[in-house]
């Protein structure tokens, strides 16, 4: 079962079970599946869905910690079940000790030897990470491990 047709099922499910936060934020993630898929006349395969909702999740990080940071509680954490949701949507999170692996595959493979070609480690990481790791502490990583 593709990715699309679980998100699908999902949302009808929901509507049966009139649970009507979880509809709102399926309906959130099929609303911008769907602007991708216009904007780019293309049809969204499961690794564009999960770019999708990487975006989404980190949109909702930052509206978490603006809400937050304006005591605004009843928000934050509405923004919060959302990333629940859209999280169960995710392939399995790679382990401290996969991703550490996987860096220094990467800059075998790239030949980096310096901050300079961190662009070249992250291009040969981020497909394989999509979805399953944060990308912005990855990138921290990196910029240790190169900056040694």
């Amino acid at each position: 079962m593709t990715l699309k047709t679980q998100i699908q099922d999902d949302m009808k499910t929901a509507m049966k079970a009139r649970e009507t936060e979880r509809l709102a934020a399926i309906r959130l993630l099929m609303a911008a599946m769907k602007q991708k898929e216009v904007d780019e006349r293309i049809e969204l395969d499961d690794a564009g869905i999960i770019a999708v909702i990487d975006k989404m999740l980190k949109q909702r990080r930052d509206s978490v910690t603006q809400y937050e940071a304006a005591q605004r509680m009843d928000l934050a954490d509405k923004e919060r079940f959302e990333m629940t949701v859209l999280t169960g949507y995710l392939p399995q999170p790679l382990s401290d000790a996969e991703i550490d692996a996987m860096i220094e595959q990467a800059v075998t493979d790239s030949g980096a030897a310096s901050l300079a070609d961190m662009g070249k480690v992250m291009g040969l990481l981020k497909p394989h990470m999509a979805g399953r790791a944060d990308m912005s502490a990855v990138s921290a990583r990196i910029k240790t491990r190169l900056g040694r």
